[in-house]
């Protein structure tokens, strides 16, 4: 009992002394129209460094808010990377929920209040925070309350889908191209994918084919861990029987699941929930296997890394119990969000010094590319070392470059790419639409 009274008091003391005091904020569960005010309240505190824009409408119409952050907000800088958090997925899953529109309250706060490490992370990135993905969900789970919420009661949209089971299955095709050397990013969607997946899904893909992001988290509930890519197994299902299944970027997701671990009070001890994970992290598939997620999905059809953090073992925690899980999640939720800064970036153009959008940036010895934006810019989280990277474009002769990565800020390298002679130009590499048949998913309902 002394222990559970001690962990806040400890946690407030270190993350004030990391420049990260506490908040004399009202902790509570928030309603759809609550989180909205709330959301909206933020915004009229910090009007210069925010602004609310909705990626779309849930099944019974409520809008999916994203609070963004930004010293120039709705507006992509070039170089400037674009970070975004997920809650709320499964809607009796709510810690995430609070705990974003607690983020967003703190970081206007400190951003006032004059914090450096807070006002330099939102100079230098594009923050965009989504509380709630299924606010339709939330409000059946809230309905029953903290005390009498089941396991799956608002789990799904309210057409009763699981959001988390719902992307397009482009993890069926990274495996088979992987043994026919085909395309290791960027997969093409299944033809008539709008109609296969529910509203919120679908408002969540159409943000992602709209902002180039580099890092992302979905928060959960149900157990404490941080998983990483891949979700979905290799090999076929053996019951009783799991097995790791890496991505090209293994070592990089490790120690990005590690980073939140670490930085969370207890995660990292391992034995939560009556798991052990060891280091507090997992590998998706090694756990169970998922199919049709969104984390996978990320990976495989954007720029973006995403890991899942699984946050309390009360999938709806009593409001008096907010306070301390806050106080355990805030230094990782800021400590995760800096990570968007590591590796390399840069700006890829022509000979005429226009920028090249599209291009491909490959780094050898790791199997999946990036592309870069529209602005011609690209980000490749790295671990620190000693790399050959190469850029290409359709119509351009490749560039290649070795570069050395530090455990600090990103290492800006440019690329400059030459047109192609004549003759070259029929041998361009073209990626045109392959149409692919859908799957049938998985539905073991584990917490993610």
């Amino acid at each position: 009992m002394l222990q559970g009274r001690t962990v806040p008091w400890v946690c407030t003391l270190l993350l004030g002394l990391m420049g990260l005091p506490a908040s004399g904020s009202d902790f509570q569960h928030h309603r759809y129209e609550d989180m909205v005010r709330e959301l909206f309240a933020v915004h009229s505190d910090c009007p210069y460094i925010t602004r609310i824009y909705s990626i779309g409408r849930s099944v019974e119409g409520r809008h999916l808010y994203v609070l963004e952050f930004s010293d120039n907000p709705g507006i992509h800088e070039a170089l400037e990377p674009e970070f975004k958090y997920v809650g709320n997925m499964h809607g009796n899953e709510v810690l995430g929920r609070e705990l974003l529109i607690k983020l967003s309250q703190f970081l206007c706060e400190e951003y006032r209040a004059g914090n450096q490490r807070i006002t330099r992370l939102i100079h230098d990135t594009r923050i965009h925070i989504l509380p709630s993905m299924n606010p339709d969900g939330y409000e059946v789970a809230a309905r029953q309350g903290s005390e009498l919420n089941g396991y799956l009661v608002g789990r799904g949209n309210s057409r009763d889908i699981d959001l988390n089971r719902n992307f397009p299955d482009l993890n069926s095709l990274m495996y088979y191209y992987e043994k026919t050397n085909g395309r290791n990013h960027h997969l093409p969607l299944p033809d008539n994918w709008e109609h296969q997946v529910e509203p919120e899904t679908l408002a969540v893909i159409k943000w992602m084919q709209n902002y180039n992001f580099v890092l992302s988290a979905n928060l959960h509930g149900g157990a404490v861990v941080a998983n990483y890519p891949f979700d979905k197994s290799r090999d076929a299902r053996i019951r009783g029987r799991t097995t790791y299944s890496a991505t090209a970027d293994d070592k990089i997701f490790r120690q990005l699941a590690r980073t939140y671990s670490y930085a969370h009070s207890w995660m990292h001890l391992g034995w939560n929930c009556g798991d052990f994970f060891n280091e507090g992290i997992t590998n998706g598939a090694s756990w169970y296997s998922l199919s049709k997620g969104m984390q996978d999905f990320n990976y495989l059809y954007t720029n973006c890394f995403e890991i899942t953090l699984e946050l309390s073992c009360d999938k709806f925690p009593p409001e008096s119990s907010l306070p301390r899980e806050w106080l355990g999640n805030r230094e990782a939720l800021i400590s995760y969000l800096e990570q968007v800064h590591h590796g390399i970036k840069g700006m890829v153009y022509d000979e005429n010094n226009n920028p090249v959008s599209k291009a491909e940036i490959a780094v050898a010895g790791i199997n999946h590319d990036v592309t870069t934006g529209v602005d011609g810019d690209y980000f490749r989280l790295l671990l620190p070392g000693t790399y050959t990277v190469k850029a290409s474009a359709p119509g351009y002769l490749s560039s290649s470059n070795t570069v050395t990565v530090g455990p600090a800020e990103a290492i800006q390298l440019n690329f400059y790419l030459k047109k192609a002679p004549k003759q070259n130009l029929k041998g361009k590499h073209q990626h045109g639409k392959k149409s692919i048949s859908a799957h049938k998913a998985s539905l073991k309902l584990g917490p993610r």
